[in-house]
């Protein structure tokens, strides 16, 4: 019975040491919900995250405790991860550093980062954030080291960062932060019978930072004058701004805008405060005596409540379980709200959503449809014939961090402007009903996969394939060495490319919706045609992430354009592994790549093609040539002149049917 009992006993403990033991699931979720407010991740930064696992300690970027039993740091630089900063990140309580310098986040700070007591460096510098810096970033207790820098951060500087008394490094240059420096070291100097003579007062703001070696304030918009209690830092840290300093060099008064209202005079400020302080004096000291006691009585038993509201809440925090549950809520609009950069989309046009439904006859002119989005034809009122794209999403299922990226797609579509890619003309927001939509111009004459696939290819001739093949690289070389930073297609195939009434191509990102709504498997170019499913395998799929992805899914369009095959086909295999039979042999059998419903081609041409082709496909990736290189030999090597069509004729098949 006694061994029973002892085996009982044994059995208790071991379980009560293994539940002590288990790692913290609401850290584990904190760090899946990070993951998840990334939809892009070129490195693969994330490939041994696993969901499953309990235990994070051995995924990319995470570092433990001694113990293994707390996340201590999260280092992830210069990953190019896409994506927004999660709130819930607040959950890992023993966070020490989180560092993720060097990547695209965009969005706002979450002021719930101000909730990591424990953190010592927050390095969110060379991103994209947005918006201001949060007051909560001053709760910060134990932060040394806070690197803000190079992103888009707006509004004043809170002076709640003051309170960092163990800042030692403070990097906040390249935003666009605006306001006076909070700062004052408390020496407010006042007129007496005697000269001067100092008020006493403490320090403010930045003044209170004693520990602070490194700052840099450079290329905001800060105005005002720099506070004494910095001059000990390099004059370079003020530099780029509007303060009313000589040297170093500042914005000029044009890009400063409008100066700030004067302040009223210290001085009379002082005298001011002094003249009530001595007025209440006076007052205070005019109260009768039993009046004075009864306050005083008053102000003990007050002082008493709230101490012993105080003590019952210390013994409630005592008796709660040390390890927060975290409840994923039906929406996470329930935890943020949304914030609208309204410098972001300033210069685009925003239309009403009973402008698109006149423009498209009550948006019954359907013209392409996918699971993500609907696409309709229509005509704007005194303007041209346009292409609107309606996303499919149900507001319930609309997050803080979709709308982000919706503001922040809208953004990079309309700084494109190039006669190879079509042109946003302005976007719809509205909340009832729900609606988010994008307004392109509309290339009149389709998609190059309707002319390649659905019969009509017939009407393109070879001279008119290869100046869409040339249009098509112009497209791609603006897009990736025109543009800063440089933007890709998220799916470049014959469905991106839209056809103008000269059979001018377009380049459309019209596939985007499917990286807001899903970073998980992606139905790439689906296509149905009397029967016939084609859709890109997995092995294709990854290649269309990145600049060198485009490239890839250039040389893929190169082979689908002469061809006239489908990239993928159940009936017809890859075409890649399809055209390499003809690729990497002799030059004679090149002409069998050609679409047999081509009357005629040149030969001279389709070298020139599949030798592009061939730097396009290379297994490494970092082995392939810059569109503008490419672009550069297809421009050169390629006649698509009037003489140069009279002069292709069918004497190449002819010659073609001889040799064989």
């Amino acid at each position: 019975m006694r061994t029973w009992v002892l085996f009982g006993v044994l059995g208790i403990v071991g379980l009560f040491f293994l539940t002590c033991d288990a790692f913290p699931s609401n850290e584990v979720y904190a760090l899946n919900n990070f993951r998840e407010a990334i939809y892009e991740d070129p490195f693969m930064v994330f490939s041994n995250w696993n969901t499953l696992d309990s235990d994070p300690c051995g995924w990319s970027g995470i570092v433990c405790s001694m113990g293994g039993d707390h996340v201590i740091k999260i280092n992830i630089s210069a990953a190019s991860l896409k994506g927004f900063l999660s709130p819930n990140l607040q959950f890992i309580s023993s966070l020490e550093e989180l560092i993720l310098h060097g990547n695209v986040l965009i969005g706002t700070i979450p002021k719930e980062i101000g909730l990591l007591q424990n953190l010592k460096v927050l390095d969110l510098g060379s991103n994209q954030l947005t918006g201001p810096i949060p007051l909560e970033l001053g709760n910060l207790s134990n932060i040394i080291k806070l690197n803000l820098e190079s992103n888009g951060l707006t509004g004043k500087l809170p002076s709640e960062l003051g309170k960092l008394i163990y800042l030692q490094e403070l990097r906040l240059d390249r935003n666009k932060l605006k306001g006076t420096l909070p700062a004052s070291n408390g020496s407010n100097f006042t007129s007496s019978a005697h000269g001067m003579y100092a008020s006493g007062a403490k320090p403010t703001g930045l003044c209170r930072l004693s520990q602070l070696r490194v700052a840099d304030f450079s290329f905001n918009f800060f105005f005002g004058s720099i506070p004494k209690c910095l001059d000990y830092l390099s004059k370079t840290s003020f530099q780029g701004n509007c303060l009313q300093a000589k040297d170093p060099r500042q914005r000029s008064t044009s890009l400063c805008g409008d100066t700030p209202p004067a302040k009223s005079h210290p001085a009379q400020s002082n005298t001011k405060h002094r003249s009530i302080e001595g007025r209440a004096g006076h007052q205070s000291a005019s109260k009768p005596t039993w009046l004075l006691v009864l306050e005083v009585v008053t102000g003990v038993i007050a002082g008493s409540l709230f101490l012993v509201a105080i003590l019952s809440a210390i013994q409630k925090c005592k008796n709660k379980s040390s390890i927060i549950p975290w409840k994923r809520s039906a929406s996470m609009n329930d935890h943020m709200t949304v914030y609208v950069d309204t410098e972001m989309l300033k210069d685009v046009v925003r239309y009403s959503r009973q402008e698109l439904e006149v423009a498209c006859e009550d948006f019954s002119n359907i013209i392409g449809s996918s699971p993500d989005s609907l696409v309709y034809k229509g005509t704007a009122k005194g303007g041209p014939e346009i292409a609107v794209i309606s996303l499919c999403v149900k507001e319930e299922q609309w997050t803080t961090y979709l709308e982000l990226y919706f503001q922040k797609e809208v953004a990079e579509l309309a700084r494109i402007n190039h006669e190879n890619t079509a042109k946003l003309l302005g976007y719809c927001r509205e909340s009832s009903p729900f609606t988010r939509m994008l307004v392109f111009e509309y290339a009149s004459n389709g998609t190059l996969y309707e002319h390649l696939h659905y019969g009509e290819g017939c009407q393109l001739s070879w001279t008119r394939r290869m100046k869409i093949v040339i249009g098509i690289a112009k497209g791609l070389k603006y897009l990736h060495s025109e543009l800063d930073p440089p933007f890709t297609i998220s799916e470049l195939n014959s469905n991106a490319v839209y056809l103008t009434e000269d059979f001018s191509p377009k380049l459309v990102d019209f596939e985007s919706w499917k990286r807001i709504l899903s970073r998980s498997e992606k139905n790439s170019g689906a296509i149905s045609s009397e029967g016939a499913m084609c859709v890109l395998p997995n092995s294709l799929r990854s290649y269309h992430l990145d600049i060198q992805g485009n490239i890839y899914a250039f040389g893929v369009l190169l082979l689908e354009i002469i061809s006239g095959r489908p990239p993928y086909c159940k009936n017809k295999g890859c075409l890649v592994d399809w055209a390499k039979e003809f690729l990497e042999v002799v030059p004679e059998v090149l002409p069998y790549i050609v679409d047999p419903e081509l009357k005629h081609f040149k030969y001279e041409d389709l070298k020139v093609i599949c030798e592009v082709v061939n730097l396009c496909i290379r297994p490494t990736s970092s082995s392939r040539t810059s569109m503008k290189d490419l672009c550069a030999m297809l421009e050169s090597d390629i006649d698509t002149s009037i003489t140069a069509e009279l002069q292709a004729s069918s004497l190449a098949w002819a010659e073609l049917a001889l040799s064989s």
